[in-house]
């Protein structure tokens, strides 16, 4: 009998967006490499020296995340020959995940006294406010005040 823990199946077809989600960029380094494309880098070379990861393995995701429309390839903007990896619409859309996994890092991942980064909001210099779920009514909702429901897209 095969462990149905030992055979993965892509979660592509899922009715669950978390899923679906997880399955498009759910991997540590596609969401580090969002991360530090929302901190302005753009080369393939800045993201293997900020990350310290292999050329196969980011030349990989980096691909799949442009064929996912999360980043457009261009020509470097200072004329040089280089291409630049840079964020679309759809890409720039995910600042909300990563702020919240960055918020949630810090509130339960960090000991009293031991450093780490937070982010700043470049107007006052200040701490980003925590994210939080409302209601339409502006009502702040916890899961158990959610449900969910399914429906068909259409157009």
């Amino acid at each position: 009998m095969v462990d149905p823990m030992a055979r993965q199946e892509s979660l592509q077809s899922s009715e669950c967006p978390v899923a679906r989600a997880l399955e498009a960029i759910g991997d540590r380094w596609s969401l580090m490499i969002v991360r530090d494309a929302f901190d302005d880098v753009r080369r393939f070379s800045e993201f293997q020296k900020n990350l310290g990861l292999a050329k196969n393995i980011l030349a990989s995701r980096l691909k799949a995340l442009v064929e996912l429309g999360i980043f457009d390839l261009r020509p470097a903007s200072d004329g040089s020959a280089y291409k630049e990896y840079v964020l679309t619409e759809r890409g720039r859309s995910i600042f909300p995940v990563v702020v919240a996994m960055r918020q949630w890092g810090e509130q339960h991942l960090f000991e009293e006294g031991e450093t780490h980064s937070v982010l700043l909001d470049n107007e006052h210099d200040q701490p980003v406010t925590m994210l939080e779920v409302r209601a339409a009514s502006g009502k702040r909702l916890g899961p158990q005040d959610c449900h969910r429901q399914r429906v068909t897209r259409f157009g």
